[in-house]
């Protein structure tokens, strides 16, 4: 049942917003509890391990899980999928807030991951289903600086939580959110689901990728803790090759596969995946480092550094629907191209910058940064979703959503290692920044080499395509 308050053409617009209020939640909450770790620690008596999977559980569950979501959503309905995420997220927030041990907090934070893993693809894959073609990349660039916006006040509202009132707060906050967005997403989501014949859980499959994408990212965020030729951490890469090989084997030879691997044939969804993958492969641990950079070696407080990002944020926020409008009627490669292009030139200012600089020195990397990764971020959703039959759109967003996870943690580990490679011994602010130069530039090159890629591959829709309404794929 569908209750029909607004005409067509208005509700699917406040179907955006609500679909936007959920990811605000979840994207905010992959930031905002970084800067709140030392008042956890001394509030809960946690060590320093502890702290770590205080982060990385909530990312393992969301990686992890995150194809099982979109084929859910697609299976069982997109609406339905992203309301059970929602209630789990908020439940789940409930008990963060109520943790009184570091085991506590550490098992909600990883049923919270799960609850992301379900709605985080619905969302895309309700915009896909609800927009026809000609408005898609404008809804997806909304989409999109929705959740830079999220993510880059994240630091920013968990230190003035911290500071003002306690770290619990930053997980009670979701709860009158998430209540509120469950109830705009009765009133406001039509259901919509993959209509095809033979629909069926794959659970061979399901297991398989949930594996082998758990085992994966593991091994990336622990690797330079525990060392990249430990025991834990190369058996950890061995089981994520075989569950991942696993994975393929058993989606090639299944008559109604959880990932129709068919869509790889689409040039511009595989080369937009790759994009997606380089991009977060780049971008995501040069966010971590600068962050550490201004706090370790700048000296900003936690507020501080988070404020600092908001020029780049705004610019995200503000650009995006617009790079969003502009695929929608050019194409998305030439923007994707320019996006990443500029990521480089941001990259490489970066990297030469010293011990003791000014913000004033920071600010053009970041207005370059912002401009950049609004032309890259949506443009790049909008090419991979227009190459995604819309039945099938809560796997493709998984699969985009998934690249873009996955190249987080490589980047994160990569950027790391250099910086421990280069710097050796030394414990120097000099040795910090040497070997983030380093990083730096060879994060600059794969920027670049993301450009080379969404040039050549990457295709305009054809004009053509056109989206089934929503009333003939809801149930």
């Amino acid at each position: 049942m569908r209750a029909r308050i607004l005409d067509p053409e208005t509700r699917k617009w406040w179907t955006l917003g609500a679909v936007a209020f959920g990811l605000f939640m979840i994207m905010l909450d992959n930031t905002v509890v970084n800067v709140a770790l030392p008042a956890i620690q001394e509030d809960l008596g946690a060590d320093l391990s502890e702290l770590e999977w205080i982060v990385t559980g909530y990312a393992l569950t969301f990686a992890a899980l995150m194809l099982s979501g979109g084929k859910l959503a697609d299976l069982l309905g997109r609406r339905l999928i992203f309301v059970v995420g929602l209630a789990i997220f908020t439940a789940s927030s409930l008990a963060c807030g109520l943790a009184d041990s570091g085991e506590m907090l550490i098992g909600a934070r990883i049923v919270q991951g799960a609850g992301a893993a379900l709605m985080n693809p619905a969302t895309l894959s309700i915009i896909s289903a609800t927009f026809p073609t000609h408005q898609r990349g404008m809804a997806i660039g909304i989409w999109a600086g929705v959740a830079a916006l999220a993510l880059a006040i994240g630091p920013l509202v968990g230190g003035l939580l911290t500071e003002h009132a306690s770290w619990h707060w930053i997980f009670f906050i979701n709860i009158p959110v998430g209540v509120l967005a469950i109830a705009a997403s009765f009133l406001l989501i039509d259901e919509s689901r993959d209509t095809s014949e033979n629909q069926r859980l794959d659970l061979p499959g399901l297991l398989s990728s949930a594996i082998g994408l758990f085992s994966l990212t593991y091994a990336l965020i622990e690797g330079n803790t525990y060392g990249w030729t430990s025991a834990r951490i190369v058996i950890s890469f061995v089981v994520a090759a075989v569950s991942l090989v696993t994975f393929v084997l058993l989606e090639r030879n299944q008559r109604t596969p959880m990932l129709d691997l068919s869509l790889f044939r689409n040039r511009t969804f595989a080369g937009a995946n790759a994009v997606m993958l380089l991009v977060a492969l780049a971008m995501f641990g040069v966010f971590f480092f600068v962050s550490l950079y201004m706090q370790n070696i700048l000296g900003y407080s936690a507020v501080q550094a988070g404020a600092a990002f908001l020029p780049m944020t705004l610019l995200i926020v503000l650009i995006a629907p617009l790079a969003g409008r502009t695929s929608d009627r050019f194409g998305s490669r030439w923007l994707m191209g320019a996006g990443m292009t500029l990521l480089a030139i941001q990259l490489f200012y970066f990297s030469r910058l010293g011990v003791h600089e000014s913000y004033w020195a920071l600010l053009p990397a970041m207005l370059i940064g912002g401009v950049g990764m609004a032309c890259v971020m949506t443009p790049s959703a909008a090419a991979a979703m227009s190459g995604v039959p819309i039945d099938k759109a809560g796997v493709g967003s998984a699969v985009l959503n998934s690249a873009r996870q996955v190249g987080g943690s490589v980047g994160i580990a990569l950027i790391g290692a250099i910086i421990a490679h280069e710097a050796g011994a030394r414990r120097t602010p000099e040795a910090f920044v040497d070997g983030f130069s380093t990083a730096l530039v060879v994060a600059s090159l794969i920027a670049l080499a993301g450009a080379g890629l969404a040039i050549l591959v990457v295709r305009a829709p054809r004009r053509a395509e056109s989206v089934e309404p929503v009333s003939e794929l809801a149930a």
